[in-house]
């Protein structure tokens, strides 16, 4: 199953670091929250990867195509030209790094996503939030309730979209971003599947989290895997801040790898 991240946003509520590079690059640590996000998968087994791209997408690009030489000692015969690694430190993923558009929406960058997901069950989430959610559980718990999307929800103490469900886990209702904090909402961490074509469009304004998860809704297609255990979004400069003050005190709940 391929994992799809959401990499393409402007992260302007964290302009402090956005200016210079796309928010799934800004370190937690000394790296990049999308390399967090991507040990979590591949703690699970899920090793193969969908970057979608959108603002300052080349840097992403960048990242990947260096990241044995930034993972690993090197020795450089300036001479020759040659470049030998002196260690072996590989991930052994596979990425897909896939332009979608710098203002496409993020229903339109799941929309060209499906592209290369093989017409099979994929898993999706946002490449700014950190969490300790198991994720054969989260498959487990949507192939038992046999619909087309799942979504993994928690309770922050900050204000997201929210939603309402009934006592099997069916979202009955969706709102994104309200007024009011407490209340479960969209963690990310999606499983779809391959019929979620019909919800999504590739028309740059397609928002996933407006028409496309409330017509799953309408259809009762929807359903919300609670998560009671660590969820961070790194939405401002507190938030990455704070995520940096856990990581160094060697308590980063979300590391599970």
């Amino acid at each position: 199953m391929k994992v799809v991240i959401l990499a393409g946003g402007l992260g302007t509520r964290l302009s402090e670091e956005t200016v210079i590079k796309p928010k799934p690059m800004v370190e937690i640590g000394d790296r990049p929250i999308l390399w967090h996000i991507m040990k979590i998968y591949s703690h699970y087994g899920f090793d193969d990867f969908i970057i979608l791209l959108g603002y300052k997408g080349s840097i992403i690009k960048d990242y990947f195509l260096n990241l044995e030489n930034y993972s690993n000692d090197i020795h450089l015969d300036l001479e020759s030209g040659d470049t030998t690694l002196l260690t072996s430190n590989r991930e052994k993923w596979k990425v897909s790094l896939v332009e979608t558009g710098e203002s496409s929406m993020t229903g339109s960058r799941v929309a060209q996503a499906l592209r290369y997901t093989n017409n099979e069950s994929f898993l999706l989430t946002y490449g700014d939030g950190l969490s300790d959610v198991d994720i054969n559980k989260l498959i487990e718990f949507h192939k038992n309730h046999g619909k087309l999307a799942t979504m993994t929800s928690v309770v922050p103490d900050q204000k997201f979209g929210v939603f309402e469900k009934d006592d099997s886990m069916l979202v009955t209702s969706f709102s994104e971003k309200p007024q009011s904090a407490g209340q479960e909402i969209n963690g990310g961490f999606f499983v779809f599947e391959p019929e979620i074509k019909e919800y999504l469009d590739e028309d740059k304004d397609c928002v996933l989290e407006e028409e496309p998860l409330k017509n799953l809704v309408s259809d009762s297609n929807l359903y919300a895997y609670p998560h009671k255990g660590y969820w961070r979004c790194m939405d401002t400069l507190k938030d990455k801040n704070d995520l940096n003050k856990e990581w160094l005190a060697g308590d980063a709940r979300w590391k599970v790898w």
